[in-house]
Order: structure tokens, then sequence, then C-alpha cells
């Protein structure tokens, strides 16, 4: 694990978790990719973080790993403040030291969702949960310490990995007749390849900048990167048993969100615009109904029993 040099070495944490481990494989090409799970580095442990930061000296680590169990924050928030808000602030001392660059994600849930519209970067930030909380603690504390760095709001991520809202479906659609699903709250589901293809994207302009230090203060700083237009929870159910095209396709209720309390309250409005992505790094998000259906095929061809 150990590299003795700053060059083009990319540290990957989270290797295991559905982006993480996409983007450690989209990166190939673009460096030396070392690419660390929770046993080989564990956020939790700071004192952790630091060494293995310092053993592999990279020039660009890719933070992916994330207390991503968003109601369970509500009973355990220091764990999650100290993985979400802690230890992005210990790998940020430590890539500012190197001289090395940051790229950080985060999340819709650092807003309210009382807006109207989509929102930008520059809006206020409000969570409404414990989950939001700690992502915005770690994304201010990255911003104060002053490295090179990119934080990427992003929301709804699902994949073929993990435990996400379209495995979850697949799972319950064939097991059950019918289902509600909330239909007031609204975002933009993401894939997590589209997020390792775009952060792919943005660290080629980086690596290939004449002036590594000039293009990244120009460029850093919160960006939104999820997929575009909007659907609802309902919308997205729907679409994944219609694309799916499975055989005995569950029919979808309609359900305010009132009807399906959860311990973390979740924004009535997730939708996120990407201008600021596309002004600065001229990439486009896919539509989240075109990921979606490239997402299944890839599903059905890995794993065709999903279907039956």
């Amino acid at each position: 694990m150990r590299a003795h040099h700053v060059g083009r070495t990319i540290l990957v944490t989270g290797a295991n978790g559905q982006v993480g481990f996409e983007v450690a494989r989209t990166l190939q090409g673009l460096g030396k990719v070392i690419a660390v799970d929770r046993s080989t580095l564990d956020l939790s442990n700071l004192d952790q973080v630091r060494t293995v930061v310092r053993d592999v000296r990279p020039a660009l680590i890719v933070n992916s790993a994330a207390y991503t169990a968003v109601d369970k924050a509500e009973e355990e928030f220091d764990l999650a403040m100290r993985i979400n808000g802690e230890a992005p602030a210990v790998i940020a001392e430590e890539a500012k030291k190197l001289g090395a660059a940051l790229i950080h994600y985060s999340t819709d849930y650092v807003f309210n969702g009382e807006k109207e519209g989509a929102y930008v970067e520059g809006d206020r930030t409000n969570p409404q949960n414990a989950y939001g909380h700690t992502k915005l603690s770690g994304e201010r504390a990255i911003a104060a310490i002053g490295v090179n760095h990119l934080v990427l709001r992003t929301s709804w991520v699902y994949g073929t990995r993990g435990k996400n809202f379209l495995l979850t479906m697949l799972r319950l659609g064939a097991e059950r007749p019918e289902l509600k699903v909330v239909a007031d709250q609204f975002g933009a589901p993401t894939w997590s390849n589209t997020i390792a293809a775009l952060t792919a994207h943005v660290s080629a302009q980086a690596f290939a900048a004449e002036d590594n230090a000039e293009w990244w203060s120009g460029r850093s700083g919160i960006y939104h990167l999820c997929a575009s237009g909007a659907t609802s929870w309902h919308g997205f159910a729907s679409a994944i048993f219609e694309l799916a095209d499975l055989p005995n396709r569950p029919k979808t209720l309609p359900i305010p969100a009132s009807d399906y309390p959860t311990p973390a309250k979740r924004p009535a409005n997730s939708r996120m615009s990407n201008e600021k992505l596309a002004q600065v790094f001229g990439l486009a998000a896919p539509h989240w109904r075109d990921a979606l259906q490239l997402c299944l095929t890839d599903a059905f061809r890995k794993s065709p029993a999903i279907r039956s």
C-alpha cells in the first residue's frame, strides 16, 4: 500500500461502497489507483486516516466513504459526525500538507427542501436531519482548511451494489403484487456510475492542466452533480418496474410522506441544478431515466436472476 512519492497516485476511500467501487474502476488510466475499504481505512479511526494518507502520499484523494444510514444517524450522531464531519477535515489537512487535492461527496440533505425550484450551490443550507448536519459539517471543514478541493453534492444514489432504493424495489417487486411509495418528495435518482464517470472527467481535466495550482485555485468549491430531470420516489419506483420489464409487474400506489414516517425527516424538494458543473467543466449529466435504463441493462447482464 505504500507509495514513497507525491505523484500520480490516486487514493479512493470506500472502495466497497456503491460510489467508491465505481470510482476506483473509472479512474483507472489517470494514475495509480489505490482503493481502500473500511478494513484498511476506517473513517471513524482518525489516527488511521492520517497514517494511510501519509503512507500513500497521493496527488488526489477521492473520498467516497461516508456514514450513509440516514435514519440510524439520528441515534448514532457522534459516530456519523466523526465519519462525515471530522474525518473529511483530517483528510483535507493531510492533503493540504502533501499539496494534494481532494474530491469529496456530499448530499442534497444539506437543504431543508422548502425551495420551489432547483437548488443552486449558493442557496442557504439548513439540514433537517442528523445525516444532513454531519455532511454539511464535512463540507464546511474542507472549505475552512483551504485545501484544493471539489465538494460534489449528489442525490438519491443507487446502483447494483449495497443497499439502495433500486435494489429494494426489485426485491419487493418480486415478492409483493402491490407497493405503496411516497409521491410528494422530489429529486433526481442518480446512478453511482454517473457520479464516477463525471468525477473521472473532472479529474482528467485537473491532471491535464498546464498550471495545476492555477486550475485548482480557480475551481475549488461546491458543485451539484446529479442526474438531470426529476421525479418522485413513486415515479422512480414506477420507472424501475416499467424499464425492468418484470414478468409480474407490481402495482405502485402513491402515498404522502406523512403515511410513511421515518426517524429522519427527508426534504420534500431535493432537486439541484447542475448548471455550474456544466459551465465550469463542460459536463452534462444524463437524464435519470436514461441512466436507470443503462443501470438495469448492466444489472440484468450481470445477474439475469434479478428479472425472474
